[in-house]
């Protein structure tokens, strides 16, 4: 604002005193005085009052606010003795006695631009995020990253920013070596989220998934909740609940999802998982059959395409011992592997280690063992392809090396708290070498020490251990997997 009198105009944002045209030099706590006086213009100002906002805090005497004031009469011509402007109220202050008018600034449009920079940030973030692509997230994390330093305070770049980072390490998430850093950083940013603003849903909602892949499943689950209350109509909160939640939580929220957003190929997946743990197979199939379809119709221009329903369909099938279809489900999963999406690579890979397996059961060594590498060229860390190509590899030095790179994955997949997948990965190298009754043992040992949630939900359909065909010796694994998913 500028304040206006007599011939004067003191611009209150840049600090600037002028007199017609010419500027009036002044110091800053001379400009800090006085625009505190201008501004009240009429009124009685206390000394204790005017120190504070030239000071701030520090400790000054009142001599050095006489001194300040004694400068602005001669600068503004006022009288020394008899003083007309800035008028001393004995025992009470300052008054500063002339009429004042007031002037908005004009805003420029360079200005306005500069404005609209950080909130044009956030919206070319968010279209990028929404992709689900891999090198769209990069873009959209450096986006909120210069809205978050320009706008501190702004809670949805932190949102969007969190968002960002934790899709960075879902991306990385399956590697030898992800990206914990992105994690971390997605952390403060969704905490910083909630802070700024406790009634946002969609920050409750991003918490909840940093939490998830954190290891805090109870925090995970507890912040997806509190977003659902906050917002009960948005799908996102509702998938977030589903994706971090289990068991019969899992199902209600999926099936809300899917009430709010149709055909959302995901939330049939997360649905079926559920089934396969209970070993409800025609459940988990008709489910994995809707997801399979919307997954199809959805693979031109949407942000969720590859997702793993045909993958899932095929373990289904191949479970019920309808090997054709099941090889037919894991060649379609692969039809998605042009896309750049985060979960195709997982996804694929998958695939191609299913095929692996099924070869495998064929007696077809060579075929199984090519499956196997093909999943590894698109995923080297996967671990249950290691596993099935140390049982079609000859004894070689190459054979020893594979198994020393099994053993650093099993153990970095622990140190991550990843007990249980470490555990399926060691089972299905016992089982692949004719050895269930010492798989068995050892899941059921694993399984009955890890916490409540998810883990080990494919037990019943990983194509290497061939459950199916050894239910005896996994009964108690089995039985185990049906209570957790209760």
């Amino acid at each position: 604002m500028t304040l206006t009198f007599r011939d004067f105009r003191l611009d209150t944002r840049k600090k600037r005193l002028t007199r017609g045209d010419t500027p009036v030099e002044l110091s800053e706590h001379q400009v800090d005085v006085l625009a505190h006086l201008v501004s009240h213009a009429g009124e009685i100002i206390s000394k204790d009052a005017l120190i504070e906002s030239a000071w701030r805090g520090l400790a000054v005497t009142d001599n050095s606010l006489e001194q300040v004031i004694s400068g602005l009469r001669r600068a503004l011509g006022d009288k020394a003795r008899t003083p007309e402007i800035i008028q001393t109220v004995a025992r009470r202050g300052y008054r500063f006695a002339l009429d004042v008018g007031r002037e908005e600034p004009r805003t420029s449009d360079t200005e306005l631009d500069a404005l609209l920079e950080p909130y044009q940030a956030w919206v070319e973030g968010r279209a990028a995020l929404e992709t689900l692509e891999r090198d769209a997230v990069l873009r959209a994390e450096q986006a909120f990253s210069s809205v978050v330093a320009r706008a501190p305070d702004y809670a949805p770049a932190h949102r969007g920013l969190a968002n960002a980072c934790v899709m960075h390490f879902e991306a990385t998430r399956a590697d030898e070596a992800p990206d914990t850093d992105a994690l971390v950083r997605a952390g403060h940013h969704a905490r910083e989220a909630c802070r700024l603003d406790a009634q946002s849903g969609e920050a409750w909602a991003t918490l909840a998934l940093v939490h998830y892949r954190s290891g805090l499943g109870v925090q995970a689950i507890a912040a997806a909740r509190r977003a659902v209350m906050l917002e009960p109509d948005n799908w996102r909160h509702h998938f977030r609940l589903a994706y971090v939640g289990w068991g019969e939580e899992r199902l209600r929220a999926a099936q809300r999802a899917l009430t709010l957003f149709p055909q959302f190929a995901l939330a049939h997946w997360l649905a079926a998982t559920v089934y396969v743990a209970r070993q409800a197979f025609d459940l988990a199939e008709q489910e994995l059959r809707a997801g399979a379809a919307a997954q199809d119709a959805q693979r031109d221009g949407h942000a969720f395409t590859s997702v793993g329903c045909h993958w899932l369909l095929g373990l289904v099938r191949l479970v019920r011992g309808d090997e054709q279809e099941a090889l037919k489900c894991f060649q379609r999963e692969l039809a998605f592997e042009s896309t750049d999406q985060l979960l195709s690579r997982e996804c694929v890979a998958n695939s191609w280690y299913a095929i692996g397996a099924v070869m495998l059961r064929q007696g077809r060594r060579d075929e199984a063992a090519g499956a196997f590498e093909h999943a590894l060229d698109r995923l080297p860390a996967h671990l249950l392809a290691m596993a099935g190509l140390t049982t079609v590899r000859d004894p070689s030095p190459g054979r020893e090396q594979l198994h020393a790179h099994i053993e650093r994955r099993i153990a970095q997949l622990a140190d991550a708290r990843l007990v249980v997948d470490a555990a399926i990965g060691r089972a299905a190298m016992l089982a692949g070498a004719g050895g269930p009754e010492d798989a068995a043992p050892l899941l059921d040992e694993v399984l009955a020490t890890a916490s409540g949630g998810s883990a080990g939900w494919i037990i019943p359909v990983e194509p290497l251990l061939n459950v199916a065909a050894r239910e005896a010796a996994f009964a108690n694994v089995l039985t185990r997997l049906r209570t957790r998913a209760a």
